[in-house]
């Protein structure tokens, strides 16, 4: 009989210690290196697997940072509303990626995919308070947020739709009130591809500042589209001039600030297959203006400005010497024009070219087959 008391005090013990302690039964990585995320149907207790999701983006970070060891590890987020009310970092400590084996961030389904369509993207949407401090810094311009912040190498992210944060961007001289979905700040670190996503702005309702801020080596964007944010790519910061760095089969529509801004990007950046139409500003260099780059079967229609230097958050520089931008084979770039894009959402190719409109031929956007 006593023995019997035991035990059931020592079940009645570990079901408290569950309970008030879920993260030693449920909070880590599962062992396939597999995260699944439904935001209606997750709980943040649950394993993780496919059977059982967790709710949030926020909770797969945690998870990730606290886990301890080495391998792949994949997060699967289903369609769904994605509300960041605080930073999603990660940056784990004791998990050693490399560029075989590295973090994927993606949807359960891709554009590539036969059942997939634009309504399925998982959506990214930035409602915290704008009051990072980027560096630890206080923000100059009274007003900033990341959304998805990545602190280590090795990482993919595809698959996701990005807008933007509901704010007014201006709301006095000097002000600039701004979100960034995707950020790497780490100088050293190498290894980000973005890839397949969707990032939308309305600078009235919704503004999306800079869709993709990213310092350090090998960050790749491809087969992205970008419409109607005010900055597309900023190729930040870095110890040294960032190697491996591309850009290739994007789409950018309608951005009212500029398209590229290769600040650290070194000489050997590939740009190629790229469409930017109707835009502020079609690239900006570093204001030292030191680096040249090529350019190859891509196409600018319709711009203000061809090529500036140096700029910032509240500003697109001064006019820089459009040599610095060497155009290779199959390149057009015209002053004035339009290009003619899918405006019907029910269509596969929702805010994509036309099929045989003119650029369509680059293969810019979210499809790679």
């Amino acid at each position: 009989m006593k023995a019997m008391n035991h035990g059931k005090m020592l079940i009645a013990a570990l079901a408290c210690v569950a309970a008030f302690v879920p993260s030693l039964l449920f909070g880590q990585v599962p062992k396939d290196g597999n995260i699944f995320i439904h935001p209606e149907f997750g709980n943040n207790e649950n394993t993780g697997t496919k059977e059982n999701p967790i709710k949030s983006l926020y909770e797969a970070a945690v998870r990730v940072n606290q886990a301890n060891g080495k391998g792949a590890i994949t997060i699967y987020l289903s369609d769904g509303i994605y509300g960041l009310d605080a930073t999603v970092t990660f940056y784990p400590v004791n998990w050693h990626f490399t560029r075989e084996a590295r973090l994927t961030i993606r949807a359960e389904l891709l554009p590539d995919d036969p059942e997939w369509n634009p309504g399925k993207m998982p959506v990214i949407v930035s409602t915290m308070p704008l009051n990072f401090k980027p560096y630890g810094n206080e923000d100059p311009l009274k007003g900033a947020s990341y959304g998805i912040q990545i602190e280590t190498s090795h990482v993919t992210i595809q698959g996701l739709r990005a807008v933007g944060t509901p704010v007014h961007e201006r709301p006095t001289d000097g002000y600039v009130r701004r979100n960034y979905p995707i950020v790497r700040e780490g100088r050293d670190l190498d290894d980000l591809r973005v890839t397949q996503c969707l990032f939308l702005g309305d600078k009235h309702a919704i503004p999306n500042h800079l869709a993709i801020l990213a310092s350090g080596q090998g960050v790749v964007v491809d087969h992205c589209v970008f419409y109607n944010v005010k900055d597309a790519v900023v190729f930040w910061n870095s110890d040294r001039p960032a190697e491996r760095c591309e850009m290739h089969h994007n789409l950018v529509v309608g951005n009212y600030g500029a398209a590229v801004w290769t600040w650290s990007a070194a000489e050997d950046f590939k740009y190629y297959n790229n469409v930017v139409a109707n835009a502020n500003v079609f690239w900006i260099l570093n204001k030292d203006e030191k680096n040249a780059y090529n350019l190859s079967n891509s196409m600018v229609i319709g711009y203000n400005e061809l090529v500036n230097k140096g700029g910032g958050p509240k500003d697109f520089g001064t006019k820089s010497d459009p040599k610095k931008l060497k155009l290779g084979e199959g390149v057009i770039i015209r002053k004035d024009g339009k290009i003619e894009l899918e405006e019907d959402q029910t269509k596969r190719d929702y805010l994509h070219l036309k099929p045989g409109s003119l650029g369509s031929n680059l293969g810019a956007g979210l499809f790679t087959k």
